[in-house]
């Protein structure tokens, strides 16, 4: 009895928003936990989401009734971005940014987007191992070219030497 009391509770509650104010206690919600990049990506989604239910024939009502409290919505994804962060290992993250205007050394200004690119740790660990491996290739290869020129100076030098010293 209780339950049901509750459930009907949340779904006025539920039914009072409309999409805009479940968008912006979504954001709220969201905003503690991520980056803000992050949390614009998932309110993108999630207005995609409910125009595209409306599109289909759903009332904004049940859409929203669907998803349920943005709250439990917003912690729902969080726990959700912390496991695939602990899965994924170690990520390194460029924050996007939206310049508006930057003056450039020539005195023009150019205006863009920076975008985001989130690299796993095995990814940057991967691309480290094969960049040290190209190096002592290079290095390696270049030693075996001139190892036979690396050692006539240096048998010169030794016999040069050797002459010198029976002459004192």
């Amino acid at each position: 009895m209780r339950d049901r009391r509750l459930t009907v509770k949340f779904l006025r509650r539920i039914q009072e928003l409309n999409k805009e104010e479940f968008v912006t206690k979504l954001q709220q919600a969201l905003a503690g936990g991520m980056t803000s990049g992050q949390v614009a990506e998932h309110v993108r989604y999630y207005r995609e989401y409910i125009d595209s239910e409306i599109q289909k024939g759903r009332t904004e009502e049940e859409v929203l009734v669907q998803l349920g409290d943005p709250r439990l919505l917003a912690r729902s994804i969080k726990d959700a971005n912390k496991r695939a962060g602990a899965v994924s290992g170690a990520e390194y993250e460029y924050e996007e940014e939206k310049t508006d205007h930057v003056q450039g050394e020539n005195g023009y200004g150019r205006s863009g987007n920076v975008r985001r690119v989130m690299l796993p740790g095995w990814l940057v660990m991967l691309t480290i191992v094969v960049i040290v491996v190209i190096v002592i290739g290079l290095v390696s290869s270049l030693l075996y070219l001139f190892a036979p020129v690396i050692m006539a100076v240096l048998l010169v030098t030794l016999v040069i030497r050797l002459i010198q010293d029976n002459r004192r």
